[in-house]
């Protein structure tokens, strides 16, 4: 493969469909509240769900590991999670969602051979990633790998997306971007609505003060949009991002990624069709993307 780090941002686009029906579907909310977890919204299993393979974290953990959330809003859900569900039991339960969701996307088609091939492929990517100064890649590539192939590839996507997050924060630590003042610029340069970021848990005042700090660099404009300057800075970590997130796919060759993503083209197709992934976020999921070439 030639150096073509971009070639991991649409590798992400074409997996990250596959994987996120997780966060927001059924399945998920109905193994949470069997866990004995509220299901009032996602977020007090979400902690939960993609914490669990660090262990029983704690507060201050989970949130120098995720980054763009609230301290405050991490800490409603952690520890407090551990004492509805210890993380061994959270582990299982979220290989049972996932089970019951590509069941329920795929029907006979989970058995499809090609689905098996696109594991193992996922699988050889996820083993290539670098996991040193990475926690939560770290943390899910020492999980045990299931049997079946659909799980197996749902994890494989697991470790690749978060080796590619912990790469971000990197980024975003080089650009000299705190939690807050990370949503806000991206904001600022029309990545999604500034209220899709509400999710966060950042107050008004905190988005505010974070606004300012980055207006007072020269990042932002009285109206609070990007400058040139800010917009510079945005695509700079984003190509950071993609630096950092090369490994797996150098490793893996052309090749053997453009099999993947042609492999899960109806796995991602299933996804999107599937009405559970919302229209406005901050992942670029909402539509098909074009095919990684």
């Amino acid at each position: 493969m030639g150096e073509d780090p971009g070639f991991a941002r649409r590798m992400w686009h074409q997996l990250e469909p596959v994987h996120a029906p997780f966060w927001y579907g059924p399945e998920m909310l109905k193994e949470a509240a069997d866990l004995g977890f509220p299901v009032h919204s996602r977020w007090p299993s979400y902690f939960a769900w993609r914490a669990a393979p660090l262990g029983e974290a704690s507060a201050a953990l989970v949130s120098a590991a995720f980054y763009s959330f609230s301290p405050r809003m991490v800490a409603e859900h952690i520890p407090a999670a551990w004492a509805v569900a210890p993380a061994r039991r959270v582990l299982a339960g979220r290989l049972r969602a996932v089970d019951r969701m590509y069941r329920t996307m795929l029907g006979d088609r989970i058995t499809d051979p090609g689905l098996a091939e696109a594991a193992r492929l996922a699988r050889a990517a996820a083993e290539a990633a670098g996991t040193a100064g990475r926690p939560l890649a770290a943390a899910n590539a020492a999980l045990p790998w299931p049997d079946e192939p659909h799980l197996a590839l749902w994890q494989a996507i697991g470790v690749l997306r978060e080796h590619r997050g912990d790469g971000h924060i990197a980024a975003l630590l080089t650009a000299e971007l705190d939690p807050c003042e990370a949503l806000v610029s991206f904001a600022a340069v029309g990545a999604a609505p500034q209220e899709t970021f509400a999710s966060r848990g950042w107050t008004a005042e905190e988005w505010a003060a974070a606004r300012d700090r980055l207006a007072a660099r020269g990042l932002l404009d009285a109206a609070g949009a990007a400058t040139e300057r800010g917009r510079a800075l945005r695509e700079e970590v984003e190509r950071r991002t993609d630096d950092l997130a090369y490994g797996p796919w150098r490793a893996l060759g052309t090749e053997r990624a453009e099999r993947l993503a042609e492999l899960v083209m109806p796995l991602l197709v299933a996804a999107l069709e599937s009405g559970v992934l919302p229209t406005a976020n901050t992942l670029g999921i909402g539509r098909i993307p074009a095919p990684a070439r």
